[in-house]
Formats: structure tokens, sequence, C-alpha cells
């Protein structure tokens, strides 16, 4: 009877031992399970973020390139804009250098004369002319109320009159250098041939 005693004693530890195991065998399996789901979801997280930073970088550096090309397009745009636009203008001072070979010109400079004169009054002044106009000083010099000297200004390439009165503060310019360089914002607003 001890001896049945013992073996089921022996058959309960037995037993209980064989439902250990299984529970820890079951515990083991279901840790495993979740330490590799866990793995599983780190290694994708990792992989995710490292496929966000690679495209990053990607855009990052074809935005560089597009960058630098639309900056040297633009760049080549505006050497070719200024190129264009400094032709246009040579050509317009080369026909308005026609233009002071004419009559209409002379009888324009005297215009510019008597506005010039209206504005400076009796009070002496100096008058620029270009240097080929000196010979019209004495025509133009009985248009002026006050003391006038005429001289040869060299900055005068196209032609016009310019006048200082020193007294009054005054200058005015009436050059048609001076005309045709205004015309450039006009030129660059409505030529089309902006850069944007």
């Amino acid at each position: 009877m001890a001896k049945n005693k013992t073996d089921n004693f022996l058959k309960a530890i037995k037993k209980y031992a064989n439902a250990q195991k299984q529970a820890m065998q079951g515990e083991v399996k279901q840790l495993k399970t979740e330490r590799l789901k866990e793995a599983e979801e780190k290694a994708k997280h990792d992989s995710d973020l490292l496929v966000k930073e690679k495209l990053a970088e990607e855009r990052n550096r074809q935005t560089a390139m597009l960058a630098a090309k639309t900056q040297e397009g633009q760049k080549q745009l505006y050497i070719e804009r200024s190129a264009m636009t400094e032709e246009v203008f040579r050509l317009a001072a080369e026909r308005l250098c026609e233009y002071t070979r004419t009559d209409e010109y002379s009888e324009k400079l005297s215009d510019s004369a008597k506005e010039m004169s209206a504005l400076f009054g009796d009070a002496p002044c100096v008058v620029y002319l270009k240097e080929s106009d000196l010979d019209k000083a004495d025509s133009l010099k009985p248009l002026f109320g006050g003391d006038v000297t005429f001289e040869a200004d060299k900055t005068i390439k196209i032609g016009g009159i310019k006048g200082y009165c020193e007294s009054m503060g005054l200058i005015a310019d009436e050059t048609l250098d001076s005309k045709l360089d205004a015309q450039r914002d006009w030129f660059y607003e409505n030529s089309a041939l902006s850069v944007l």
C-alpha cells in the first residue's frame, strides 16, 4: 500500500511536471512569437525609416539639381536679354545720332533751350552741349534771359542740351542720352523679355 501511495505520488508529480513543462513550452512559444513580431515590426520600422531617409536625400539632391539648372537657365536668359536690350538701345542711339544731323533736331534744341530759359529765368547758367553741337551756341544764346555760358560736355554722346544754374541749385537735362536711358524701364516692362 505504501508502494501504491508512492507510485501515485510520483505519478502526480510527473503529471504536474508535464503540465508545467507544457505551460512553459506554451509561454516560450508565445514569447518567441511576440519577440519575433517585435523584431519584424522593428525591422519594418527601420526599413521604412531608411527608405524615407533615402527618398528625402534623393528628393533633396534632385531639388538642388533642378534649382541649379533653373538658376543657370535664368542666368543665360538674363545674359541674352541684356544683349538684346543693349542691341536695341545701340540701334536707337544710332538713329538718334542720325536725327541730330537734321533741321528738325536744331528746332528741338531751340525748344529745349526755351524751356530751360523759362526754368532758370534771368539767373546766370551754364549750358552744356555735345561738342559737335557747340556751333549752335550762337543761335541758342539769345533764347536765354540771363547770362549764359556754353560748354562742351563729353558725357553727351548723342545730343541735346543740359543746363546748370548754381544760384538756384537746379540742373535741367534735356539730352537725348538721358531721354533714351529713361526708356529702359519702360522697355523692360513692355518688351516681353522678362526673366522669371
